[in-house]
């Protein structure tokens, strides 16, 4: 394979990367056959001493010896080298030797002059104790899978860390790694040195998706180093918050942290950039010999008082004064918020809670980046911490102990044994030091087993803008809001959810709703003739391809009891007719022909036809009313739609401006409009009106008016012109041979009656066309 193959050119060093069963170890293996290996079996090759170099010396002869892909392995019979254990070497027919090395003997590497080496990587695994093996690692489908020596398994990137420092602070130094005098460079070149390992899947989809990579698991406490290397020492962030507040005499040498991120997001005095830190590894900040030492609090006992050397004061009773805190007091349930490290840096929570149902919440915040894992170790320590503290003893010690100082840990005789104490104050006397300490217990400081696991992963969409339809409809169940419009948001890809946002004037823009799914819309590819409401239009099929989702055919209940509404128009907000159907039939990939239509429903009746082109969009919970106040009808508005994942300024979003007249408070038209009479004498017209709320029971004589009270215009119209106008309070109107004298009433003309409604004015108009 081409990837096995040592690169052209003059080169010293040459890393071959790949997972397992990449090919690494059998192109490690020809290479160096190619090197010791002359044209015949007894000439001589390119190199004669061969240095294999691998973790530990049975790594070498397992891997790189006796593999499967090893050189043994590799090696035709009239080539293959012998295997001579006592001095642990390969020797070929022609005389070149191979010898076998362990990288934690780096001293057993000086003397022999190698023409060539074939070497390992370094690494250490995340994991306790990694460093005892650090070539162990753990694998559930693996026979090789097992931990290091003495290690708990858990989760220890800081030892990770730590392996990589010293590998490269020990042969950084020139006394560790002299430089050679025939090529000029050091023995180990550090700069050619690969650490296992650095993974070319994308951080941190790996290790997080493991419905992709199966592997992920392994992660956690694997070799990986992706993720990890930007990570800081504790001693280092308290160093450089020390270092930039002009204090050079810290000693930080006693902190032990791994520090994934920290924000500090004002300039604050540094207590309050160390006390987040302070509080999550559980360290303290004491003064020795005018300097500030930082140290770590891990129960270990720094003094041991004797209670007869114990100076008795007169402001007590005894020589120790001990004070027990009331349970009353003890937070039950500790509560931590954070940024969760390795996943989508989300704030999460994580709690410790000491076992009573209705126990008091201590809740705290840190803006720190933590895996779950060492959240949950955290407030297990602050719940054990807390439990105990309660208790304090007051006592004086002489100038002779003066060696006794704040964060020192005491131990004092009680009963059953000892009882140990952290010193929090010391006041300093003439002759001797009052102390004031608090109850401690060593196992506190010790973790708690949690296993560790993957975070959660939103998967990523991209920025595509999203396409908003806005329906200013009627009311359509009678549990809308009849002055807000309707919006419809689809896309592809669909980014997870929708979000409309709202300004009066263009600025200031303010959520208004999250739209969760997209609508089912489709776009029409075949006119729709206008036909009549009220009966069914068994036309020639609508061909409607969809853009997103599907249409389905239902029965005659169904369709009567309103299935399969959808709003057919041009994409303006009031440009729609209502229609529902019974029959779809798919005709091709996402494209349908829907028959046996209902038209105008709900008073949306149009004489227009709908031209291919026309949108679909199919009102089946979806579309979301938007937020409008009857004083806001008629008003423009701005309005910006896009990805709700993304700020309301994103390029994604879409800006429009649109006015609303609020579709579900005007009037339906009235219907059966006559008249008795013939033009040139008294013309009496009637109509039967409509109502737009309630109107489906049948028992009731009539429907129910739905307006504040019941008027309609009439309107008579010859051509352009409006020849009367008039307003009526009763479905009836008489039109006076004398009026029609007067309007110069001619040819055909047109009678138009509208309900009309207090908030919105004349509804839609009823037309009755006559010849006079």
């Amino acid at each position: 394979m081409a990837h096995q193959m040592p690169p052209e050119g003059d080169w010293r060093a040459w890393v071959a990367m790949g997972g397992r069963g990449a090919g690494k170890t059998r192109a490690g293996a020809e290479w160096v056959r190619a090197q010791v290996e002359g044209g015949k079996p007894l000439d001589k090759g390119r190199c004669r001493r061969v240095a294999l170099v691998a973790e530990t010396v049975d790594q070498a002869r397992d891997v790189m010896v006796f593999g499967e892909s090893g050189i043994l392995a590799c090696s035709p019979p009239d080539r293959r080298p012998e295997w001579q254990a006592t001095r642990r070497r390969l020797v070929w027919p022609n005389g070149a030797a191979a010898q076998v090395f362990s990288a934690s003997e780096p001293e057993s590497l000086r003397g022999p002059q190698f023409d060539c080496a074939w070497a390992d990587e370094y690494g250490c695994a995340a994991i306790d104790k990694g460093t005892n093996q650090p070539n162990k690692f753990l694998d559930p489908k693996s026979s090789e899978s097992s931990v290091p020596h003495f290690s708990t398994g858990q989760q220890d990137e800081l030892i990770q860390f730590q392996y990589l420092r010293a590998m490269a602070g020990y042969w950084g130094d020139p006394a560790n790694n002299p430089v050679s005098e025939e090529y000029g460079g050091p023995m180990v070149d550090m700069t050619h040195a690969y650490a296992w390992a650095w993974d070319a899947r994308p951080y941190p989809f790996f290790p997080n998706d493991t419905e992709r990579w199966a592997d992920g698991e392994n992660y956690l406490r694997g070799h990986w180093i992706t993720g990890r290397v930007t990570a800081w020492r504790l001693a280092s962030v308290v160093e450089e918050v020390c270092g930039r507040t002009g204090l050079e005499d810290c000693d930080t040498g006693g902190l032990h942290g791994h520090v994934r991120g920290y924000l500090v997001e004002q300039v604050a005095e540094p207590r309050a950039a160390l006390q987040p830190l302070a509080l999550r590894y559980g360290f303290d900040a004491v003064e020795r010999g005018g300097a500030l030492v930082f140290r770590q609090r891990d129960g270990l006992t720094d003094h041991v008082v004797d209670v007869d050397r114990v100076v008795r004061d007169d402001e007590r009773d005894g020589a120790i004064e001990e004070v027990r805190g009331s349970e009353v007091e003890l937070a039950g349930r500790v509560r931590l918020r954070f940024i969760e490290a390795g996943a989508d840096y989300d704030v999460i929570s994580e709690e410790a809670v000491l076992g009573v149902d209705d126990a008091t919440v201590s809740t705290s915040e840190i803006p720190l980046a933590m895996t779950r894992a060492e959240g949950r170790q955290t407030v297990e320590r602050w719940l054990s911490e807390s439990r105990v503290a309660t208790d304090m003893v007051r006592l004086t010690l002489p100038r002779s102990r003066l060696a006794v100082g704040a964060g020192d840990v005491i131990a004092l005789p009680e009963e059953g044994g000892q009882g140990h104490f952290r010193v929090d104050r010391v006041e300093m006397l003439a002759h001797a030091q009052k102390l004031e300490a608090i109850r401690i217990e060593r196992e506190s400081y010790r973790p708690v087993l949690v296993e560790p696991e993957v975070g959660p992963l939103r998967g990523f969409d991209a920025p595509a803008p999203v396409t908003p339809f806005f329906l200013d409809l009627p009311l359509m169940t009678g549990e809308e809001v009849p002055h807000a419009p309707h919006v419809a948001v689809t896309a592809r890809p669909w980014p997870g959810s929708a979000a409309v946002y709202v300004a009066d004037g263009g600025e200031d823009f303010r959520l208004d709703q999250v739209l969760e799914a997209r609508t089912p819309i489709g776009v029409t590819e075949s006119a729709l003739l206008p036909a009549p409401a009220g009966v069914f239009d068994r036309g020639p099929a609508l061909r409607v391809r969809m853009l997103h989702g599907g249409l389905e055919s239902v029965g005659d209940s169904r369709l009567l009891s309103g299935a399969n509404l959808c709003a057919i128009g041009d994409g303006s907000p009031g440009g729609w007719e209502l229609v529902q159907f019974r029959d779809a039939a798919l005709v091709g990939v996402d494209t349908y022909e829907i028959g046996h239509r209902l038209r105008g429903q709900l008073g949306t009746e149009v004489e227009a036809i709908w031209p291919a082109g026309s949108y679909l969009v199919r009102l089946d919970g979806t579309p979301r009313q938007i937020g409008q106040t009857e004083g806001q009808i008629g008003q423009a508005r701005h309005y910006r739609v896009g990805p709700a994942n993304r700020p309301v300024d994103d390029a994604a979003y879409v800006h429009t401006v649109l006015a609303f007249e609020g579709a579900g408070l005007r009037p339906l038209s009235p219907v059966h409009l006559d008249v008795d009479g013939e033009p040139g004498e008294d013309m009496v017209f009637g109509w039967v009106r409509r109502t737009r709320i309630g109107g489906d029971r049948w028992e009731t004589p009539e429907v129910p008016l739905g307006e504040e009270a019941e008027r309609y215009v009439v309107r008579v119209v010859q051509g352009e012109s409006v020849l009367r106008e008039e307003m009526v309070s009763a479905p009836g109107w008489t039109y006076t041979a004398g009026a029609q004298a007067a309007d110069g009433l001619a040819g055909a003309f047109e009678l138009r009656v509208a309900q009309v409604s207090a908030l919105v004015g004349a509804g839609r108009f009823a037309v009755l066309g006559l010849v006079a």
